[in-house]
């Protein structure tokens, strides 16, 4: 298996001229993008980083971004990128335990760069103009050096990703060179790409949706064109501008965009291909998308930081909810719950925890300085995902949440994502989310929050989900309307803030009729 940087070279060596990043204006081929890579790694060398240190970036997606994770994998670092909206004490806690030597932060991040306290005692560069005692990664890049020869093994380590620590505290997922390779490949398989093809790169390079997108254009002599942050009409232009062909992304973002008054077929018809991961997609969302879209491959694709794929699914909108079968690198299962071993299975169409094998290409190896989170997770050669789901007769999975979020009511599972769907159906729900509050007599009592694109009222969603076949037990024994539905910044519903209270409820009638009344 092949280093990262020697298969960039290997890219360079087979469409030199070919378009390989965009930002704006910017538009770099990739014998262009590997010079400025090659003065970066040139650069940082000089820095005094060396092969095995740590690169905490805070950084959105730039080409900046994207090329510093490029010299990273030439020079032998680790690059370890933090959601650019981290505050000071999650830097702080990186800085400690990635055992960081540099920092590379830009000017949106440099509030909360400067608050850090161990900040102050690392490496630190700026992407863009330089700071008053911070060298600029631009000004590295705009120097001349000789071609980047790769230093790093594909043994070696690649990156390290933060899990998104909403019940604990991050936890680091190292990655090494080959199993980073092997993901990318099976992308570019499971997803059907082509030579050239061109990719939205907007899900963040520190999310394994972002890194995958970019380490598979190049693979295949594709365009990656950045989008530093996520906005519908900025989305929009560049799709139409850059020709777009494919979209990966989270379902949130999907339908924002398909929602937005300034979305039309004819501004996405150069996206011949689009898969999601990170999330269920309802199955309301589903059939949007295959109006708005029309496309050639729709791909669920279901996975992890951890262990990249678990299942594909090529044709999502044939069976809505399926996440497929096993990718090609893979194996998975379905355990009862509570199970202490992967040998035990579940019957088809009984729920339970799912698990995929750690002998899979893509596979991480257990986690940074966490025995306590390995020794939950890691078992017998299998990785416990702590996902909730079946396998129904025909061998397909179904995700049916986090095992955390199941609803026990009255003795009985319900799954969230199972009565979210049949709400998303109903058409004048915008969206939807479904937890267990409190109660009791039944434990927990199925409470939906909706966000209304309509006058819907409770009953007709009751009367809906009657309709559609829900079972009693698992029908909204309560509803909340919302302005809207808590998420995460790459899109992931967060049931715990419903739970805890931290929405807003939707205005009554006469507030949005006359909101100065609200002063």
């Amino acid at each position: 298996m092949l280093d990262l940087g020697t298969s960039f070279i290997a890219s360079v060596e087979r469409d030199p001229n070919a378009r390989a990043i965009c930002e704006g204006d910017l538009e770099l081929t990739y014998e262009e993008w590997f010079a400025r890579i090659s003065a970066l790694v040139a650069g940082l060398d000089h820095l005094g980083l060396k092969p095995g240190d740590h690169v905490l970036t805070v950084l959105q997606n730039s080409w900046e971004n994207a090329s510093l994770h490029w010299a990273c994998q030439f020079a032998g670092l680790i690059v370890t990128p933090l959601n650019w909206r981290a505050k000071a004490d999650e830097i702080d806690q990186a800085i400690e335990d990635a055992e960081a030597r540099a920092l590379v932060y830009e000017a949106a991040t440099a509030e909360a760069v400067g608050q850090s306290q161990k900040a102050r005692d690392l490496l630190r560069l700026i992407a863009g103009e330089p700071g008053s005692d911070v060298a600029s990664l631009n000004d590295l890049m705009d120097a001349s050096a000789a071609d980047a020869q790769p230093r790093a093994r594909a043994d070696d380590w690649s990156l390290m990703l933060y899990t998104s620590g909403t019940t604990s505290r991050p936890k680091g997922v190292p990655r090494r060179h080959h199993a980073e390779r092997a993901a990318a490949i099976a992308h570019v398989a499971q997803n059907l790409y082509r030579h050239g093809e061109c990719t939205l790169g907007v899900m963040p390079l520190y999310h394994t949706m972002g890194v995958r997108s970019l380490l598979a254009s190049s693979v295949i002599g594709g365009a990656f064109v950045c989008l530093r942050r996520f906005d519908v009409a900025d989305a929009l232009a560049v799709i139409e501008r850059r020709g777009v062909t494919n979209l990966y992304l989270v379902p949130t973002l999907y339908h924002d965009i398909v929602h937005h008054p300034a979305f039309s077929k004819a501004r996405v018809a150069s996206v011949t291909k689009i898969g999601y991961a990170g999330a269920p997609m309802t199955d309301g969302l589903t059939k949007k998308l295959v109006g708005a879209f029309s496309p050639e491959l729709f791909v669920n694709h279901y996975g992890s930081s951890e262990v990249y794929t678990f299942t594909i699914d090529q044709n999502a909108a044939a069976k809505p909810g399926s996440a497929g079968r096993a990718g090609i690198n893979q194996r998975v299962r379905v355990v009862p719950l509570g199970a202490a071993s992967a040998a035990e299975r579940t019957r088809p169409g009984e729920e339970g925890e799912i698990v995929a094998s750690l002998l899979g290409d893509e596979s991480f190896e257990g986690y940074w300085k966490r025995p306590e989170a390995n020794g939950k997770a890691l078992r017998d050669g299998w990785y416990f995902t702590g996902d909730t789901g079946f396998i129904d007769e025909a061998g397909d999975l179904f995700v049916t949440g986090r095992a955390d979020d199941m609803i026990i009511t009255g003795g009985e599972n319900v799954s969230p994502v199972e009565v979210e769907s049949c709400l998303s159906l109903h058409p004048q729900v915008d969206e939807v989310a479904v937890v267990g509050l409190p109660d009791e007599r039944w434990g927990k009592v199925v409470t939906a929050f909706v966000r209304r694109s309509g006058e819907v009222q409770e009953a007709e969603l009751d009367a809906h989900c009657k309709r559609s076949g829900l079972a009693n037990f698992r029908r909204p024994r309560a509803y909340v309307f919302v302005e809207a539905i808590p998420k995460s910044p790459v899109g992931k519903l967060l049931r715990r803030m419903l739970v805890a209270g931290e929405y807003t409820p939707e205005a009554s009638a006469a507030e949005r009729r006359e909101p100065e009344l609200s002063h």
